[in-house]
């Protein structure tokens, strides 16, 4: 970036030794301007999207775990149905904890689950946002090129199609706020 700020500042001195040139330096300025905050707002979008998908897999991590302890309780139902106690009763209230226990994991997994699933769409999200950003990132980045080849060649054509392109950039960047 500081490579860009001095070559920026060279062709705006160079504009105002030809006062032609000094819109174009401009155009050039604030096209550097849009794609250092819209490659910032990619940026965040791609740590959002990181973010996202790091918890998701926590979560079904968590929900892996609750699924070893479901089965464990469902093993010791299936266990104690085969052995023969002694105290009947007893035998009872400990299947009947363990059944408690296999409907409390059954309920947690289903919640753990739809939490998941929500942040894999709130990753899936960013990632779309973050898609467009950084396209919109290219085609700024191309129009700034385009532009500064208008300062090699003098010719108004290189800049006017950069100043297209630099719009074309900041519509598709902004799609990226308009993503839900």
């Amino acid at each position: 970036m500081p490579d860009e700020l001095s070559e920026l500042q060279e062709q705006a001195e160079e504009g105002r030794e030809h006062p032609s040139l000094a819109p174009i330096s401009v155009t050039m300025a604030i096209l550097a301007v849009c794609v250092a905050a819209v490659s910032l707002l990619g940026h965040r979008s791609h740590t959002e999207e990181l973010l996202s998908a790091t918890q998701a897999s926590d979560q079904w991590s968590y929900y892996q775990a609750k699924n070893i302890r479901r089965n464990n309780y469902e093993m010791g139902v299936d266990l104690l149905a085969l052995v023969e106690f002694k105290d009947k009763q007893q035998a009872e209230k400990v299947l009947e904890k363990y059944h408690q226990q296999v409907d409390r994991y059954t309920k947690e997994q289903t919640e753990i689950e739809d939490k998941a699933k929500e942040l894999e769409k709130e990753s899936a999200l960013a990632q779309t946002k973050a898609n467009r950003f950084d396209f919109g990132e290219v085609f700024l980045e191309v129009a700034l090129v385009i532009t500064s080849i208008a300062l090699l060649t003098r010719k108004r054509l290189f800049w006017m199609l950069g100043m297209l392109l630099g719009s074309g950039g900041l519509v598709v960047a902004t799609t990226g706020f308009l993503v839900h």
